[in-house]
């Protein structure tokens, strides 16, 4: 596909992958509008980050995906929708699911209707890995069973399946990208990795919750590659596609690993606070990326070392954007 003059929109645009992918956009010479959550102090999120030549090519709208008006002003001459606009953490759905389901439900079936008004091109939504829950086998398919174990994965089943509903009733082309743990510079430390490496930088502790769950990880670079080659694939619409290494590490094991790598003396600390309710904590998680790598010719191209060396450099230099002294939920 040839993105040069394409219309995209990306909701969720000051996210974590948001912000990567809307920088990708823009290095394709795509004509970026950048959906990102209305706040009094104009904070755009993390594309505040990216370079300022690139930052004044995007067209950034601030707005909530709870308000269609908003969301169909947004989507005006759109060719191709990257839909990730989410409320993601787990523990912060234990303590408001009701904005977590107002937001991921909702919001999406929001986007959903304002694209299909719009007759858009193409409809990326993003999926995750934790609508799997557990997993009862391994390497975990597209066809594996889903799970609510937590309010925001329960959202996210439910906006998985607006989204397919959309293909099947309205024929929306929509593709399902279903990534697994990314990881990588501007992440926030409510995920794992971030946390794990800001306390390991600035304490002699790090605060954990349950170590013995595994994850499978992949590198930002890595992810954003999938998201660009799911919208250029015709053959990837109607599909659900698993983006994930094909490795699981625990967190503990992982815990290790990154204070290895910082080689500083770090001892590991159970905290009471971090740890999720039983039928809630999702155990294992391992991706089959087969359908990936068949329908998309993807794969991970960076190790977790090598992302791991990476994401602890940029941690390190922007040590000040976190507050490792507090449980971010």
């Amino acid at each position: 596909m040839n993105w040069a003059n394409r219309n995209v929109l990306v909701t969720g645009a000051g996210g974590f992958i948001g912000s990567h992918l809307t920088e990708k956009l823009v290095d394709l010479n795509a004509n970026v509008k950048a959906f990102v959550r209305y706040n009094s102090r104009n904070n755009w999120g993390l594309l505040e980050l990216l370079p300022k030549e690139k930052l004044d090519q995007i067209e950034v709208i601030m707005g909530d995906i709870r308000d269609f008006n908003a969301v169909m002003r947004a989507m005006e001459d759109v060719d191709i929708v990257f839909h990730l606009a989410s409320l993601i953490a787990i523990p912060y759905s234990y303590v408001h699911p009701r904005e977590v389901v107002e937001t991921n439900v909702l919001g999406t079936l929001n986007v959903l209707m304002a694209a299909n008004e719009n007759g858009v091109k193409r409809f990326v939504h993003t999926s995750t890995s934790e609508v799997y829950g557990t997993a009862k086998y391994v390497p975990i398919d597209e066809n594996h069973p889903l799970q609510g174990q937590s309010p925001y994965s329960a959202s996210k089943i439910g906006a998985d399946e607006l989204a397919r509903s959309f293909y099947c009733s309205f024929n929306l082309p929509v593709a399902i990208i279903r990534p697994f743990n990314t990881y990588g510079p501007r992440q926030s430390a409510r995920a794992v990795i971030p946390t794990i490496i800001t306390q390991a930088l600035t304490s002699d502790k790090v605060y954990l919750g349950n170590l013995y769950p595994t994850r499978d990880y992949t590198y930002i670079d890595d992810t954003i590659r999938a998201f660009i080659m799911i919208a250029e694939c015709k053959n990837a619409v109607g599909e659900v596609v698993n983006i994930g290494s094909n490795f699981e590490i625990s967190i503990g094991d992982l815990a290790k690993k990154i204070i290895s790598i910082i080689g500083k003396d770090v001892k590991i600390v159970i905290d009471p606070r971090r740890v999720r309710p039983e039928r809630s904590e999702v155990e294992r998680l391992r991706c089959d990326n087969t359908k990936a790598k068949r329908l998309l010719g993807w794969e991970p191209k960076i190790t977790l070392d090598e992302g791991l060396k990476r994401t602890i450099e940029w941690i390190k230099e922007n040590i000040h954007m976190y507050k490792p002294y507090i449980y971010n939920i």
